[in-house]
């Protein structure tokens, strides 16, 4: 099949190889001409404007976007936009807000465009792998992308969720669980690290992966962080988030759902941000002034 690939950073890049590698035409652009060219030695076809991207592909294309959510999402479809005709398949696989997709999936209705939008789960470990896919949208269009699916996901690895906006709303509290399983990974290894018993954390992460309850593909992750870095020596603890954990809290909120161990898990990444919290000053001032406990001076 043939496809268009629009981005090839850390996903984009290598789900353009592994269609390539599983026998399909894909015509790659970035912003980047370095990127494009080495994929161009890759077999891709690459090209220098989303004009020539458009005129590559032969009608009913598909095309495929992995750019960071938000405005370069809308300005790469706004983009596009003049050089897609009525029939053409526009897929999102990015990590974009839901209600974003359920807009963009009824605007491009009125123009005959179908949009997908394609939750992603897999990291860099997808060109190897497989990727974990949940696609929304009209089910004719994902069906005629089927043979892409196939091909980038893992064996079972590819769901039709429903229509527009679903697929990148499961995306979302998939990454709102995720939040919450590596938090928990995180607050028992600092449990066992912080021991007097002198452990070795690889080997219990080793162990733990064969035949434990809480055996997972993080959990192998953690095994090979600290195989690596055995007291994580190189890394400082500042943990960022890219914004599906906080969109599930606030969807949590809005449904009534009481989502404790996720939204605790963000305010956590909140707390790894900070050199010296104000609220544990003030936490230490209380207590030295109701009880004339010893504080420590600066």
């Amino acid at each position: 099949m043939e496809v268009g690939m629009i981005g090839l950073g850390r996903m984009g890049g290598n789900m353009a190889l592994r269609l390539l590698r599983g026998g399909h035409t894909v015509v790659v652009y970035d912003r980047d001409p370095s990127a494009v060219k080495r994929f161009g030695q890759e077999g891709a076809k690459w090209v220098a404007s989303l004009a020539d991207l458009s005129k590559t592909l032969p009608p009913p294309r598909a095309v495929w976007i992995m750019v960071p959510a938000g405005e370069a999402v809308e300005e790469t479809i706004q983009a596009l936009l003049p050089h897609l005709t009525a029939d053409d398949i526009l897929v999102d696989g990015g990590n974009s807000n839901f209600k974003d997709s359920m807009r963009r999936g009824e605007g491009l209705k009125d123009r005959g465009i179908h949009f997908l939008d394609a939750g992603t789960s897999g990291g860099i470990w997808g060109l190897t792998e497989g990727y974990c896919l949940m696609v929304g949208g009209p089910r004719a269009a994902f069906e005629r992308i089927e043979p892409l699916l196939r091909t980038l996901a893992a064996e079972h690895g590819f769901v039709y969720t429903g229509r527009s906006g679903s697929g990148h709303f499961t995306k979302m509290v998939h990454n709102g669980i995720e939040y919450g399983m590596m938090q928990a990974y995180a607050e028992g290894f600092e449990i066992l690290s912080a021991s007097k018993l002198e452990l070795n954390l690889a080997a219990i992460a080793r162990v733990w992966n064969h035949g434990s309850v809480v055996r997972s593909w993080l959990l192998e992750l953690a095994q090979a962080a600290l195989e690596k870095d055995p007291k994580l020596e190189q890394i400082r603890g500042y943990v960022e988030d890219s914004g599906e954990g906080r969109w599930t809290v606030a969807q949590a909120i809005d449904s009534d759902v009481p989502a404790p161990v996720i939204t605790l898990s963000l305010m956590e990444r909140f707390r790894s941000r900070q050199t010296e919290s104000f609220g544990y000053k003030l936490l230490a001032a209380l207590r030295r002034e109701f009880g004339g406990h010893a504080v420590r001076e600066r």
